[in-house]
Formats: C-alpha cells, sequence, structure tokens
C-alpha cells in the first residue's frame, strides 16, 4: 500500500549463452525499460553491477521510508468484504505457447490444430501488455476506497497469494473464490495441453500479476470501475470474504471470463 518509492536497486543479470556483442544489445534495452517503469512511479533507480547467470534475471528491491499511516497493513480482512483482482490469470501458458509456436515444438504441434499463429500472437501481445503495468493504480484506489488487505499475485498463483494472504489475517475468516478472468484463449490452451485442473484450480504460476484486494463489499463494485476509468483496464470481483479458519475455498466451477 505504499504509495510512495523513494528509490529501486536494479537486479539484473545476463545470460551466459549470449555472446558478448548480444548482451551490449540487450541488456542496455532491460535497464531502459525498467528506468521507464521507475519514472512511471516517480521513483529513482539505482543501477549496480550486471551479473552472469544461466537465465536473464530481472527484478527490483524498492525502499521507501514512511509513516505507519501511510500505509494498509494485510491483515484486516473482514467478513462481508469483497475479493478484487486487478490483471487477468494466464501469463505463464500465454507466454509458454509464442515459444512453442516459435520452437515449433511438439505442444505447437497440438495447439496449431486450433490456434492460428494470430491467434497466438494476440495472446502473447495481452500477456506482455499485462505483465508490462504497473500495480501504482490500485494501490491509490486501495487507499481511497478503503481496502482492508492485499497481496499480488505471482509465482504462487492466485490460489498460493490468497491462502498466503488469509492465514495472517486478524479475524477467523475464509476466501471464497468463484470467478477467475484469464486471458483470452489461455483456457482453451491449458485444456488442449491437460493443463485446466492447474489453471482452474488458481495454481497457475504468474509473472508481474496484479493486486488481489479486500475491501468493503459497498465499495467493490466502485473500485472496478474507478479502476477501469483511470487504467483503462478491468478489475473485477472474483469473491469474497467469509467467516471461517483462514483458508481458501475454491469453486470447484467456477466462471471464467476470456480478457482481451
Amino acid at each position: 500500500g505504499a504509495l510512495e518509492i523513494d528509490e529501486i536497486r536494479l537486479v539484473c543479470s545476463a545470460p551466459t549463452e549470449f555472446s558478448e556483442e548480444e548482451r551490449d544489445v540487450v541488456v542496455p534495452m532491460i535497464i531502459k525499460g525498467f528506468q521507464d517503469a521507475a519514472a512511471e512511479s516517480k521513483s529513482r533507480v539505482k543501477i549496480g553491477s550486471i551479473a552472469l547467470n544461466p537465465w536473464c534475471i530481472i527484478g527490483g528491491i524498492a525502499t521507501a521510508v514512511c509513516h505507519k499511516s501511510e500505509l494498509i497493513m494485510p491483515y484486516y480482512a473482514q467478513a462481508g468484504d469483497s475479493l478484487v483482482l486487478t490483471k487477468p490469470l494466464g501469463t505463464q501458458l500465454a507466454t509458454n505457447a509464442f515459444i512453442w509456436m516459435t520452437e515449433n515444438s511438439d505442444s505447437w504441434k497440438k495447439l496449431s490444430a486450433k490456434f492460428s499463429t494470430s491467434d497466438i500472437e494476440k495472446t502473447y501481445a495481452i500477456a506482455i501488455e499485462s505483465m508490462s503495468r504497473l500495480n501504482k493504480s490500485g494501490a491509490e484506489l486501495m487507499h481511497k476506497l478503503g481496502a482492508h488487505a492485499a497481496t499480488d499475485v505471482t509465482g504462487f498463483g492466485l490460489y498460493g497469494h490468497a491462502d498466503n494472504l488469509v492465514k495472517f489475517q486478524k479475524e477467523s475468516v475464509d476466501f471464497e473464490i468463484d470467478t477467475l478472468p484469464i486471458i483470452k484463449n489461455v483456457a482453451e490452451i491449458a485444456e488442449l495441453l491437460g493443463r485446466s485442473a492447474k489453471l482452474m484450480a488458481g495454481k497457475a504460476v504468474e509473472t508481474s500479476g496484479g493486486l488481489l484486494i479486500s475491501l468493503p463489499a459497498a465499495n467493490a463494485q466502485h473500485f472496478c470501475e474507478e479502476y477501469e476509468r483511470v487504467s483503462g483496464h478491468a478489475a473485477w470481483i472474483i469473491g469474497r470474504v467469509v467467516v471461517g479458519s483462514r483458508t481458501v475455498k475454491m469453486s470447484s466451477n467456477p466462471t471464467t471470463l476470456s480478457v482481451e
């Protein structure tokens, strides 16, 4: 819930399989993208050494000095709250499908029976746009509309991060999730590849996902409308907070929304 970041330290490594010439092209592009995102959040960037690694890694360490009153602590969800999500699910499968297509892999051969190159390119573009978008607008609206708790949705998936959040609530509550906004074509991709169970259980890995927010039900629709107005993108009410024992209850037959 911190809205002003004093400094972001870039953490970056270049793949060892790159030639020196490739690194000289790609690494400055990564740094430029990071600087652009930091500028959008009005943060200073500190760039240290760039390490070599088998994988390309990019991340940041953000620091801020603020008063406790400027933060929304993540453990005050209340029974009766709505759960809102600010970015769609399915980034991993969307990006993998594009890679499989470019490599003409066995997975792509299965997918190409239903999807065209254009279909996958559009799905990939939706994922890239989503991953590139900051959560700043969502954080600002959390303060404006009285959010009680929140987390981001990344590597542990929707279920994993919801589970981490609910376990630390002051009140004995459960999170009930019954709606899954999913990037266009990803649900069908998962079905063709036998990965639907993981996706529909909210356990698919996400990268640079949105905010999962618990806020008063009376403010949830207003949040979604205001979020779309300021960001140009949808947010969704995906569930509710009820009296319980600090567990996540995923619907066995969730409503899925195709997000373009």
